[in-house]
Formats: structure tokens, C-alpha cells, sequence
């Protein structure tokens, strides 16, 4: 192989990455607001519905969120397996949005008490 092949492949590699990077961001990015909605409700099944889902993605590996995103609709309901990019997007972005989602949470649970008030006195309403 010559230099300009495989810099041609290192490119094309490239194009696909960013491709991965860019989806997975406009997607997980809202996901992860809806989520974080969805861990800091009132209605207690979907509060602890969320964060259990947010808990168990969180303390899995990707690389094997991938291979049951490809393998297991296959493996369970007898389905064709996705594309092999298609997997990996949406293994991408069902990882990065529970991590979206707890610095989320984290920043609105770290807004004191004190700015709420202020916002009400402004004449916003609480959420």
C-alpha cells in the first residue's frame, strides 16, 4: 500500500468519526434534558425509573452496549440486526445522554435556593 491509499482510508475513517460525533451530539444533548426531566420529577415510579436506567448505563461498558444494541434485537425478538453504524449511534447516544443527564442534574440541583426566590420576585414562575 502507498502513502496516499492509506492516507485516504485514515480520511474516509476520519469523515465517519465526525459523522458519529456530530449525531451523537444533536441527539444525546436533548435526550439528556428529557431525562434529566425525567430524574428530577415528582412522580416517584418515573423518578426512580429514569435513574435506575441512568445507573445502569452509566455503570456499563460501552463496547458492551454496543454489542447488545447490534446483537440483541437479533438474539430476542428474532429481528435483523442494525447496520453496523446505525448500532453504534444508537449506542452512542443512549450513553452519552445518561451522562447528559446527570450534568444536567447537577447544575440544577446546584442553583441555591436563594436564586429561585430572586426569579419569583421577578415575576418568573417556578418550574
Amino acid at each position: 500500500m502507498s502513502f496516499m491509499e492509506v492516507t485516504l482510508q485514515l480520511l474516509d475513517g476520519f469523515k465517519t468519526t465526525l459523522l458519529i460525533f456530530g449525531v451523537t451530539l444533536v441527539f444525546a444533548l436533548p435526550f439528556g434534558l428529557v431525562i434529566t426531566f425525567g430524574s428530577m420529577s415528582k412522580f416517584t415510579p418515573l423518578r426512580w425509573l429514569t435513574r435506575t436506567i441512568v445507573w445502569i448505563i452509566r455503570g456499563t461498558p460501552l463496547m458492551l452496549q454496543i454489542i447488545v444494541v447490534f446483537f440483541g434485537p437479533g438474539l430476542i425478538l428474532g429481528m435483523q440486526a442494525f447496520p453496523r453504524l446505525t448500532a453504534v449511534l444508537v449506542a452512542f447516544v443512549i450513553n452519552y445522554s445518561a451522562y447528559f443527564s446527570e450534568i444536567y442534574r447537577g447544575g440544577i440541583e446546584s442553583i441555591p435556593q436563594g436564586q429561585f426566590e430572586a426569579g419569583q420576585v421577578l415575576g418568573m414562575k417556578k418550574p
